[in-house]
């Protein structure tokens, strides 16, 4: 039999030989700790935004009344200073305002990994969510399972790595959320605008001006100087351009065809929604036509009455 090394032999450790089994395995447990709100950063690049709204109003009523009745989730910093928020950022400022000092909270050694995972997977179900946080979130729980040994695959379907079931992540993470993967992709596209497009198309601007999300999506392809172009027409024109002209605004873009005039002739050219239509009510008109009649007819009376007026008109200023 080999002689065993003295690198081989098991040391038993302080605390192997003066606590209890029983308390080994509780100290293994987590506690829930009171934890000075000073001492927890936030979690970097936390893509979900703190707003006074009706609920976040409602979560500090309920602080004041009851105090923190779920505690948050917290990590060992990675700097080595404090700890990391994972989820409770809402709670914590909640508690702030209530002029608490510290808030309960769950520690727990995650990894960088895991962290995103868990920080996502609790704000994302959130019925108040802005478009461009839903991407941020969604990027960033795919970039997690990527480094967990999951292929992300936004952008090369062809090079993909499939999972678990022959599915890629981002279509395992719309099983998730309840979203198809190309509508997963579509919030994504979100993160390529610049900060004063994606505040339209979060509706969170002053003046209410809003973008919807197809068209948004199609301007994420656009540079960043194009997009400052599209935001300056917006705001002096009052407008904003419709899902057709977006999608031609990225073709142009793909052929190094587009400047700021093209970019200014697109977003002022007038979109059908926007003629002017002529509303009569028929209430107003139905005493002029005998009973019965159908719209069709009354509209081809209304047509050929327009053309004799219109001839005669036409007659006296030749005269």
């Amino acid at each position: 039999m080999p002689r065993k090394s003295i690198d081989d032999i098991e040391i038993p450790t302080y605390d192997d030989l003066f606590t209890s089994e029983e308390q080994r395995q509780e100290s293994k447990l987590e506690k829930i700790m009171n934890i000075p709100i000073s001492e927890i950063h936030e979690f970097e690049n936390h893509p979900f935004k703190i707003r006074m709204d009706e609920d976040m109003l409602k979560l500090v009523d309920s602080i004041n009344e009851n105090g923190v009745l779920h505690p948050a989730l917290v990590r060992p910093s990675p700097s080595g200073q404090g700890y990391e928020m994972v989820s409770g950022h809402r709670r914590m400022k909640a508690t702030e305002l209530n002029g608490l000092n510290e808030i309960p909270a769950i520690v727990r050694d995650l990894s960088d990994e895991q962290a995103t995972i868990l920080m996502v997977d609790s704000n994302i179900q959130r019925e108040r969510i802005l478009p461009s946080e839903r991407g941020f979130a969604y990027k960033m729980k795919l970039n997690a399972m990527k480094h967990q040994g999951k292929r992300n695959d936004l952008t090369s379907m062809q090079v993909a790595q499939k999972l678990k079931g022959r599915k890629y992540s981002v279509e395992l993470l719309g099983e998730e959320v309840g979203e198809s993967k190309d509508q997963i992709r579509r919030f994504i596209r979100l993160t390529e605008l610049i900060e004063p497009l994606r505040d339209l198309v979060d509706g969170i601007r002053e003046d209410k001006k809003k973008i919807a999300l197809n068209p948004a999506v199609e301007l994420s392809y656009l540079s960043n100087e194009h997009q400052e172009i599209v935001i300056k027409y917006i705001d002096e024109l009052n407008i904003t351009p419709s899902h057709a002209q977006a999608i031609r605004m990225k073709e142009l873009s793909r052929e190094n065809r587009l400047d700021e005039n093209v970019i200014y002739s697109i977003i002022s050219e007038e979109k059908p929604n926007q003629k002017e239509k002529l509303s009569i009510k028929m209430e107003d008109i139905d005493k002029y036509f005998p009973r019965g009649f159908t719209p069709k007819e009354k509209e081809k009376v209304i047509l050929k009455l327009l053309d004799g007026w219109a001839k005669k008109r036409n007659k006296e200023h030749e005269r």
